[in-house]
Order: structure tokens, then C-alpha cells, then sequence
């Protein structure tokens, strides 16, 4: 599933100059590898607590804006002032790539309670959201950009790699796209993104993947496939 998210810019471009770093971010996972051939992986840096994707449905929800949470977040955001709420960034010790997420969420959650904004019926998106929604979405969500980018490129410095890919369905996000592109060029490393509809899971990402091993490009038995095998959700990439 996770090479399958990796391996869905192949459909769209030739596979990434090596060594790479990939950025999986979903509801499940927020991820950091290193890419160093076909079925070669290194695990860089992950969660420590919710996945980014997480982050997002809970504030959404928070907010009475539904589910899933990106979508509704990067919509509400789009009037927001990003620097309206003060919300914290978790960068954990200073050579660490992990992430946290769980803080800003708690930050969220208290400010609505303070401000008394806590919502437990829908708000009609139709109409709009409310200046406050679009001020708390736009903050929050400018939050999780800002360290998924910068743990991101800490990476790509300190690997030394020559491109950077960005995979998951958070990486549907707007803003999250448009500051990865902006930071690529800035630091003169190329950045690789799949359409957003080939972001989401989709059978065309595993097959992508597969073709590579089919091909031959993959180790042998990576991974070893047989019919009576059993899914093992706990299973990192990294340990194929």
C-alpha cells in the first residue's frame, strides 16, 4: 500500500532520480523514506502520535465541518488568515524527523472551547463557512504545512538526495503542493507530485508498483506473495 503511494508518480512521469526522499501523508500514516533503488527503503522519520490525515478529519469535526476532514479543511481555509490564530508547530528535538500532531489538535480544540465556537451540529457549507471557521482552518492547516515541509526538506539536506516525492492523500492538500514546490525551487531539488486523484488510494498505484516488480526491477521476493498470505496493517515498508 505504501510503495503502491510512491510508486503512483510513475504513471505520470518516469521514476524519481535516486536517491529520493517520500513524504507519505495520509489518514494512516505521516512518513518519511528514503528511497535509495526499487524496493530499497529507509524509514527517516514518522508520527508519534496522529497522522496528519488524522489531524485534519478531527479538527474537522471539531469544527462541524464533516468527513473526511482535508477536503473540508482546505476548502474552509481558502478565505482564512493563516496567521490568524497562533497555533504551535511540534519540531520534537532538533536532528529529529518524527512528528507530532496531537498538540496542535489539542490547541485547536481548547480554542474553540475558550472562544465558545465548539460545534456539534453541521455548519452548511453552502452558504459558506463562517469567517471564524475559515480563520481557525486556515491556521490550523497552515500549522501541519509548514512542519510537513520543513521536516521534509531537513531531510533532503541531510540525505543529500536528488528529489523529493510527495505521496499520500493529504498530498491533495493545496497548500501543502503549492509550499513543496515553492521550497523545491528555492532549494534547487526537483519535487515530484502525482495528480490528486491518483493521491488517494487507487488500484493504479499498486499496480504501478507492481509492474516494477514484475519487471524485474524489485528484489527478488520483495514482497513474497502468496494467496493464503494474511494483511499485517503494522507492517512498515521499510521491513518488507
Amino acid at each position: 500500500h505504501l510503495a503502491g503511494h510512491i510508486y503512483a508518480i510513475c504513471l505520470e512521469s518516469g521514476f524519481p532520480p535516486l536517491p529520493f526522499v517520500a513524504l507519505v501523508v495520509s489518514g494512516g500514516h505521516t512518513e518519511l523514506y528514503l528511497v535509495q533503488g526499487h524496493g530499497r527503503y529507509r524509514l527517516l522519520g514518522s508520527t508519534r502520535d496522529d497522522a496528519a490525515g488524522e489531524a485534519f478529519d478531527k479538527v474537522s469535526k471539531m469544527m462541524g465541518l464533516g468527513y473526511p476532514g482535508g477536503p473540508m479543511i482546505d476548502r474552509s481555509a481558502r478565505g482564512g488568515d493563516p496567521q490568524a490564530i497562533a497555533f504551535p508547530r511540534a519540531y520534537l528535538d532538533k536532528d529529529s524527523l518524527d512528528f507530532s500532531f496531537s498538540g496542535l489538535k489539542t490547541a485547536v480544540l481548547l480554542y474553540l472551547k475558550q472562544k465558545h465556537l465548539l460545534k456539534e451540529a453541521s455548519i452548511r457549507m453552502e452558504e459558506g463557512p463562517p469567517i471564524w471557521v475559515q480563520d481557525v482552518a486556515a491556521s490550523f492547516q497552515q500549522a501541519v504545512v509548514d512542519v510537513l515541509v520543513a521536516k521534509t526538506f531537513q531531510a533532503a539536506r541531510r540525505e543529500r538526495t536528488a528529489a523529493v516525492v510527495l505521496a499520500g492523500g493529504v498530498a491533495c492538500n493545496r497548500l501543502l503542493r503549492k509550499e513543496m514546490l515553492a521550497q523545491g525551487e528555492k532549494a534547487g531539488v526537483p519535487i515530484c507530485i502525482p495528480s490528486p486523484k491518483l493521491c488517494t488510494d487507487n488500484a493504479a498505484m499498486v499496480a504501478s508498483a507492481a509492474y516494477f516488480k514484475i519487471e524485474g526491477a524489485l528484489p527478488r521476493g520483495w514482497p513474497p506473495a502468496y494467496l493464503d498470505m494474511d494483511a499485517k496493517a503494522t507492517l512498515g515498508l521499510h521491513e518488507e
